[in-house]
């Protein structure tokens, strides 16, 4: 038998993972958020002119937010970062402002000083390692990420020196 044309049969087959808020139907467009404005057309959300006609709907990133149930978590320790908190916190805020504006659905979820680091959770995995990696460009430190399964929720560690 000519295995090269079929490939092989033995092979495990990979299980797919649900996402809950990547939607599985095409939207109508155009949709608005009903929470935020965001506006769907042309297959993405942007922060554009609220159409007449729009559909009224709640976008993933505001549904994600509802639900308490963040993408990405950010983790900042150390020293250093105790005696900056509102300084590199006021980076952090800078860095959502520019992604947000290109990206709605990525945003900052929650900011909360836990016993002895600042968690920040985020509607996205982009969010997050953009927010960590702008600390490590301003401030050094040590920083590490990891994805969960599929690369849906990243977990990012910012530790200053």
């Amino acid at each position: 038998m000519d295995k090269g044309k079929f490939g092989r049969r033995d092979r495990l087959v990979k299980e797919q993972h649900h996402d809950t808020y990547k939607e599985s139907k095409k939207r109508t467009e155009p949709s608005v958020c009903t929470e935020c404005g965001a506006v769907f057309g042309g297959g993405r959300w942007t922060w554009t002119n609220v159409p007449l006609e729009a559909a009224k709907v709640v976008c993933p990133a505001c549904q994600r937010t509802a639900d308490n149930y963040p993408a990405g978590y950010v983790e900042l320790r150390g020293h250093f970062f105790n005696q900056r908190r509102e300084e590199i916190l006021n980076l952090v805020r800078n860095e959502e402002k520019l992604e947000k504006g290109e990206h709605p659905m990525e945003r900052i979820m929650t900011i909360a000083k836990e016993n002895d680091h600042t968690l920040i959770t985020t509607t996205g995995v982009h969010m997050a390692r953009r927010i960590g990696e702008a600390v490590v460009r301003a401030y050094q430190g040590d920083m590490s990420f990891t994805y969960g399964d599929d690369e849906k929720s990243v977990r990012v560690q910012w530790t200053s020196k």
